[in-house]
Parts: C-alpha cells; sequence; structure tokens
C-alpha cells in the first residue's frame, strides 16, 4: 500500500445486516461528516457511492478508508461493489471486512455507550481512523470465486464427518462388537469400507453372520472386497467371532436400523463424490490467478492442491502482510501471554481470533507435512512429549506455527521448497 495522507482521508463505517446498510463518515479528526441508512441491495449500494461521490467533489478529500464488519455472507455484496465502483476509484478506495470480534472489543474502550446500528458504524468508521486495520483490503471477485469454492470443501468435509459420527451410533445398536473392537481384532480396516457397508446392510441382523457357513461368508467377502483381502477365512472368522460376541436385539429393530446405516452410507458417498468433484474445480480455478504462489506452496511435501489452494484463498496475497508473526496472527495462531510480576503462566490459550478457515487449512498442512518432511515430525514429536495434556493438539498447534514460517519465507521470496535452509524472512 502506498504512503496515505491520512488527513486527506474519509473514513467509512458500515454496519451491515441482512436487509440494511447503516453508513458514517467521519474525518481523522473524528468529525461526523455524513450519517445515513439505504436497503442492502444494488439500489442502495448505488445510493451509497452517490451519496459519497457528490461528498467528494466538494470537499478536499483523496482517499477512502471503507470498513464493514465481516457478517457471514451479507458483506460480501457491499464490500465487492465497493471495492470495484468506477466512481469511485478516483479516491483511491481501499474496502475491509473486519473480524467482528475486534470491533467487539474495540466497542469496550466506548465506555456507556449505547449499542444501535448507527452508533455501530460510527466505531466502525473510528476503528479504522485510529489506524487499528491490520488485515489486507478485499481482494475482489478472483479470490471469492476461489474462496466459495474452498469453503464450501471444508462445509462439506465437516458433514461428512458429522454423518460417519452420527452413524457409529446406530452401528453400535445394530452390531454393538463392530464398532468398538481394536484394530488388530477387527475385521476390516475401515467401517467405512465396501465390504463392512456390504456387511451392515445386507445382513439384517448379527444372528444372520453367526448362522451362515463360513464358507458363504467367505465368498461374501470376496466378492464384496474384490478378491483384495489377503486371508479371507480369518477375516470371516473374526466377523463371526464378533458377531457372537454383540448384543442381541429384539427383531422390531433390526429394520430401521439396516435402512438407517444404508442411508447414511448413502450420503457419505454422495458427500465423498461431491467432495471430489470440488477438488478438481478448486484446481482448474487455482492455475488462473496466484501461480507463483500456487506452485510454491505445492514444493512443500505434503501440501496438494486442496490445502495450497485454501492457505492462498484466505491469505490472497502475502504481500499484505509485513511479516511471518502478522499472517500467524491473521491465522489465529497465537498465543496470548499471562504475566504478572515474577509469574509467567506455562498453559496459554491459543488467540484464535483470526481467519478461522485459514487456520484450519494451516493444521491440515501441517498434519501432512509431519508425515511427509523429517524436521517436521521431530518438532512435532519433541512437542509432543513436553506435555501430558492435549499431546496432538498442542504439538499439532505448534508445528502448524512453524509451517507459517517457512510458508511466508516462500512465499515472500518467490522461492520453492528445498530441503536444506529456507529464506524465511520475517
Amino acid at each position: 500500500m502506498k504512503k496515505i495522507d491520512f488527513l486527506s482521508t474519509l473514513f467509512i463505517g458500515i454496519d451491515v445486516s441482512s436487509s440494511s446498510n447503516v453508513v458514517c463518515v467521519i474525518d481523522f479528526n473524528s468529525t461526523k461528516h455524513l450519517q445515513f441508512s439505504v436497503s442492502n441491495n444494488h439500489i442502495g449500494a448505488v445510493k451509497i457511492v452517490e451519496t459519497l461521490v457528490s461528498f467528494l467533489h466538494k470537499n478536499k478529500f483523496k482517499y477512502l478508508f471503507i470498513a464493514l464488519e465481516s457478517t457471514s455472507f451479507y458483506s460480501i455484496h457491499i464490500a465487492n461493489f465497493l471495492s470495484s465502483e468506477e466512481r469511485l476509484l478516483a479516491f483511491n478506495p481501499y474496502v475491509y471486512c473486519l473480524n467482528p470480534k475486534m470491533i467487539s472489543n474495540y466497542r469496550k474502550s466506548f465506555i456507556g455507550m449505547s449499542k444501535t446500528d448507527p452508533l455501530d458504524a460510527f466505531i466502525i468508521a473510528d476503528f479504522a481512523r485510529v489506524g487499528r486495520i491490520n488485515t489486507q483490503p478485499w481482494r475482489g471477485s478472483q479470490f471469492l470465486a476461489l474462496q466459495r469454492l474452498t469453503r464450501h470443501r471444508l462445509h462439506l468435509v465437516d458433514s461428512l464427518t458429522r454423518e460417519k459420527t452420527y452413524m457409529v451410533s446406530n452401528i453400535f445398536l445394530k452390531f454393538s462388537e463392530f464398532s468398538v473392537l481394536k484394530e488388530e481384532e477387527h475385521p476390516f480396516c475401515s467401517n467405512y469400507g465396501s465390504t463392512a457397508a456390504a456387511v451392515l446392510t445386507e445382513f439384517l441382523s448379527t444372528e444372520d453372520i453367526v448362522n451362515i457357513p463360513v464358507e458363504e461368508l467367505v465368498d461374501f467377502i470376496c466378492k464384496k472386497g474384490k478378491n483384495r483381502f489377503s486371508d479371507p477365512l480369518h477375516t470371516a472368522t473374526l466377523l463371526q467371532e464378533a458377531a457372537r460376541n454383540s448384543y442381541r436385539l429384539d427383531k422390531c429393530l433390526y429394520e430401521p436400523l439396516t435402512i438407517s446405516i444404508a442411508s447414511s452410507f448413502n450420503c457419505i458417498k454422495a458427500y465423498e463424490t461431491e467432495i471430489k468433484a470440488l477438488n478438481t474445480a478448486i484446481e482448474k480455478t487455482i492455475k488462473g490467478i496466484n501461480t507463483t504462489e500456487y506452485q510454491s506452496l505445492l514444493s512443500i511435501p505434503g501440501i496438494g492442491p486442496v490445502y495450497a489452494s485454501g492457505i492462498l484463498a484466505e491469505i490472497g496475497s502475502v504481500s499484505a502482510f509485513n511479516s511471518q508473526d502478522a499472517l500467524a496472527k491473521y491465522s489465529g495462531l497465537t498465543w496470548t501471554q499471562h504475566q504478572s510480576g515474577n509469574y509467567s503462566a506455562d498453559d496459554t490459550q491459543m488467540s484464535k481470533a483470526g481467519n478461522s478457515y485459514l487456520r484450519y487449512y494451516l493444521i491440515e498442512a501441517a498434519n501432512s507435512v509431519k508425515n511427509n518432511i523429517p524436521e517436521y515430525s521431530a518438532f512435532y514429536h519433541k512437542k509432543f512429549n513436553e506435555v501430558k495434556t492435549h499431546q496432538h493438539k498442542r504439538a499439532l498447534a505448534l508445528t502448524s506455527r512453524k509451517l507459517i514460517r517457512l510458508i511466508f519465507g516462500l512465499l515472500a521470496n518467490n522461492q520453492l521448497y528445498s530441503a536444506k535452509r529456507v529464506n524465511t524472512t520475517e
């Protein structure tokens, strides 16, 4: 961002809701020049622009700082409209979508102030005026397109996980041992594979599994598993033993449970199909933007197209961050200090005040990177062994913080990953 004369800048706060946008316009001295409300639609957005342009032509302001809370999807249209409106381009508009938590904490400094939409708009404008914005400006439709794909993929992944978790309860009711067996005692490597699905949906009850001749069960397993089992007889034996050890149910319960489990498997299959389709769409979309930075991320062992796209969709260009600390803060992967006098707490909480989507992709990427780069694996296990509680979560979060330094260094210097030392410029 080029140097700006803040005395020649208008600071505009917009309180966004589903039906209206309340606008407050102040200058660097906190003098309020305009306060008005419009509908949250195209007509209202045009009125905002016309009102601002009319005021700007009568005054000597050269720059516009437009700030609004990132209020779910309600703020997307107005942010996109104002950042690309030709009539505002002469005034160098910077449009920012801010974390509502930041505005909420800033509001606490206004002791005794009532909470109304006009006052909320003023607080947002004042937050911009005092220079508290540390995020990047609105980036436009290209990144929005990629972001909608990566965020929708995360939505489907969450739905898939939720469906699998829900199905476990029905599996336990129908076939209690199947869902609780240890890995070495389980007939299948996964409860959600095609063979496991066939066993749980095509056999009405555990008694049917117990009573079927073992030869027929072996043939069933070979057919459903497409002959991929190295010892189908052993698998069949484990399956019948688990069925014998399971609770018996009233016969009226088996069919409803089987229908529910089959429905869950259909949902899981549909989610997995849609996620694959989204992966293809994400990879196609990312190739049109940020090619250099995309290749830098792909060069890191363990980071593929999906994780690279998810990270770039949320941070845009790394040039928006002046250090790896700023990037870490934006993602919420920072820890607050708790210190008083000679006391300093060992157990501190992660901030989590940043971009939750970016944090998700960084943590998932770190989980993959630690399995592919020995340095990160050693770091993860070192942090894992330092404590006795929350070992995995803590170690993975700290590994993610380490990964941020690598990502920032590669992107800031247009480098590809090398096993040799990477320049992690801060």
